[in-house]
């Protein structure tokens, strides 16, 4: 699909856990000067019988990414979620619902999830953030994503895929311009979409990234993507260098998923190597030839699918 815009950048959530501990304990802790302070397993409500506590609501605020300014309002509606989940599990249980094979097989997969990322959590703790050298050079080795990136601007029509004909693509082959183009779509009745789109070097494989800049202004290509095609005219290609200090945070971000990516994949390798296994089942035994390589990635994916699946030049 054509993105008009590209998101960047991870949301990072180190160290949430303790911010909502203490914002939530501060209002939970009374409104005198002599009350005491909260204990991380104080209770906060009692639901026939099992307490609700102050270690559960932090959870809950971690896991929802609750902004500084809305924990005390969401404190109050994440207390009241827990509160109802309680009451639907005791339910479930008093209708002996934990002890369905589904439900015990759902319970077991999540188990093992939460504890398998655990130990690569652990592993993973001490790596050590991209010095400043490492992404200068990253900065350096990748030219068309920063310093010489290049900017398309484009204009679209998106029609169904099985609107493409031969005679839509003769017609387009035969125009001067998009605009000839929509005009004989309208005269056929061919419904379709408008649409300007911007792209750069930096979301696009070098290959086609080379194709769009040897392409004159104007000139018009189609692409597939599922049930839609779209055709497209090249209107601008313009320079749009990134300097340095506006890539390092997002070259530092995509370095630290590279070599977490890389870490992790060693580490499973490792286990491999010291386990025993046996495929009981051959058909399903992974041929180890076309197993990923550790650290294939040495850039960040582009967002470009539709593009990267295929471009055919109309003129």
């Amino acid at each position: 699909m054509l993105t008009i815009a590209r998101t960047e950048g991870t949301r990072s959530r180190a160290g949430w856990g303790a911010a909502a501990l203490l914002l939530v304990l501060g209002p939970l802790s009374g409104c005198g000067d002599k009350a005491p302070p909260a204990k991380p397993g104080q209770a906060l409500a009692n639901v026939n019988g099992e307490e609700i506590t102050v270690l559960q609501l932090n959870e809950e605020l971690q896991r929802a990414g609750v902004p500084a300014a809305r924990q005390q309002q969401a404190s109050k509606q994440l207390l009241q979620a827990l509160i109802d989940r309680e009451l639907l599990e005791r339910a479930a249980v008093g209708e002996k619902l934990d002890r369905d094979p589904k439900v015990m097989g759902a319970i077991e997969r999540a188990r093992s999830l939460i504890v398998a990322q655990a130990y690569m959590q652990k592993r993973l703790a001490k790596l050590p953030p991209p010095t400043p050298a490492e992404v200068e050079a990253y900065y350096k080795e990748h030219p068309d994503f920063f310093d010489k990136r290049k900017q398309f601007s484009m204009e679209q029509l998106t029609l169904a895929a099985t609107d493409l004909t031969p005679a839509v693509r003769a017609a387009a082959d035969g125009a001067r311009s998009l605009e000839e183009v929509a005009v004989w779509l309208d005269a056929q009745g061919i419904k379709y979409g408008r649409a300007q789109v911007t792209r750069s070097t930096a979301d696009l494989n070098a290959a086609l990234s080379k194709k769009l800049l040897g392409m004159k202004k104007g000139q018009l290509f189609s692409v597939r993507e599922g049930e839609r095609a779209m055709l497209l005219s090249l209107a601008e290609v313009r320079d749009a260098p990134v300097p340095l200090t506006v890539a390092a945070p997002q070259i530092a971000q995509f370095l630290v998923t590279r070599k977490n990516k890389e870490l992790a994949a060693a580490e499973v390798e490792r286990l491999r190597q010291g386990a025993k296994i046996e495929y009981l089942n051959k058909d399903l035994a992974l041929d180890r030839k076309s197993a990923p390589a550790a650290g294939a990635a040495n850039k960040p994916e582009p967002d470009n699918a539709a593009l990267d699946r295929g471009v055919a030049g109309l003129k």
